[in-house]
């Protein structure tokens, strides 16, 4: 049987320990969240999303993931406009060869011209025989055999009136020569319709563009037959649909997946063309080649100034519900996305007019990488 003292002491004890679990170490009660998740010793910190939508992502992820960032700088910028165009060869240094009749196209001295291929002005690159039927064919036969006879008669009277020279008069021989050699050309004429080829020409230097020529081949009239081009002068065709925003165009830019296209103002027309005006640009250099119908997006710089801060379009972000957002490097180790108004200025710029502030820290590579982080 336990003494009261013994019972007092077990009772002390059991209230100590019931105690000690309630109130055990190392938990916080606050309804203060933690800035950052956390992350188990000797374990790789990975990027993570957080409940209000900003992302943590530690050093070394940054690292990985490329991250670079720009200052945001309020500046004033020409405005530009966004066009879509198409190329095209220089009127001056190209054209096409056409056919004016029907015929069959034959090669030329050095055979039929291939893609590619380097030729010059009045180069004969094919020859097209004419195609005449039956009919055709046997009235110029017996039109040439008509010329023949005349041809003949004119001949020995032009050599009868010479035999009597002194006896007839000098202006009777001159009228027969002349008739003789009438008979003579026209004979001629008629002789290398049904024969000779009409050559086809280059009709300025550069290379083919496009051929539609095969050996035997027959080509209708005004067919095209051959297209030659200049790939060192193309220009690029756009159509402006607000006029008033064409005013002091200067240089505009292209961009394509394997480089920029840089463009000069060439022109523009007065014409509404499919209630679009024309406008022609004339490229300056090209990382890439170009192909002639190649479209591009052209962004051109006006005269007209706007303030905001250029920041590069790697940086916007698309959002599900449409709307444009940056990436933000607010914290050492805290990156907030921030809704943008934007307006282009170049082919790889953009112009944010409202969303940032002068100073802010924009992710410009690697933001597309962020936006990917659950």
């Amino acid at each position: 049987m336990k003494s009261p003292l013994m019972t007092i002491l077990h009772g002390l004890t059991a209230l100590l320990f019931t105690q000690a679990v309630w109130a055990h170490g190392g938990e916080d009660h606050g309804d203060h969240a933690p800035a950052a998740p956390a992350v188990a010793t000797g374990q790789t910190a990975s990027p993570q999303r957080l409940p209000d939508g900003s992302i943590w992502a530690p050093k070394p992820a940054q690292y990985r993931l490329g991250l670079r960032t720009i200052r945001a700088l309020a500046q004033d910028h020409a405005q530009a406009i966004e066009l879509n165009g198409k190329v095209l060869p220089d009127p001056n240094a190209g054209g096409r060869v056409q056919t004016t009749q029907t015929g069959r196209i034959e090669a030329g001295p050095q055979g039929l011209p291939v893609l590619g291929q380097r030729v010059n002005k009045g180069q004969v690159l094919a020859y097209l025989h004419p195609a005449a039927s039956s009919l055709e064919r046997g009235n110029q036969q017996a039109t040439l055999a008509d010329l023949d006879a005349q041809y003949a008669v004119a001949e020995r009277k032009l050599t009868r009136y010479a035999q009597l020279e002194g006896a007839i008069a000098q202006k009777d021989i001159e009228t027969a020569r002349i008739e003789r050699d009438a008979l003579k050309r026209r004979r001629d004429a008629i002789r290398g319709s049904l024969t000779a080829p009409e050559p086809l020409l280059a009709p300025a230097s550069g290379v083919i563009a496009s051929s539609s020529a095969s050996l035997g081949q027959v080509i209708e009239a005004h067919d095209v037959v051959f297209e030659i081009m200049d790939p060192s002068r193309l220009m690029v065709e756009a159509l402006a649909y607000d006029a008033s925003q064409l005013d002091g165009l200067t240089d505009a830019s292209a961009s394509t997946p394997t480089g920029t296209v840089t463009l000069r103002f060439a022109g523009a027309g007065r014409q509404l063309r499919d209630q679009a005006m024309p406008v022609l640009f004339r490229v300056v250099r090209a990382q890439a080649p170009l192909a002639i119908g190649q479209t591009l997006k052209i962004t051109a710089q006006t005269a007209r100034t706007v303030r905001g801060m250029a920041v590069p379009r790697a940086a916007l972000q698309r959002l599900p519900s449409g709307d444009t957002m940056v990436w933000l490097h607010e914290q050492a180790e805290r990156f907030t996305p921030h809704i943008v108004s934007t307006m282009p200025l170049s082919d790889s710029t953009v112009i944010v007019l409202k969303g940032l502030q002068a100073g802010d820290r924009v992710v410009t590579e690697g933001a597309n990488l962020l936006s990917q982080v659950r």
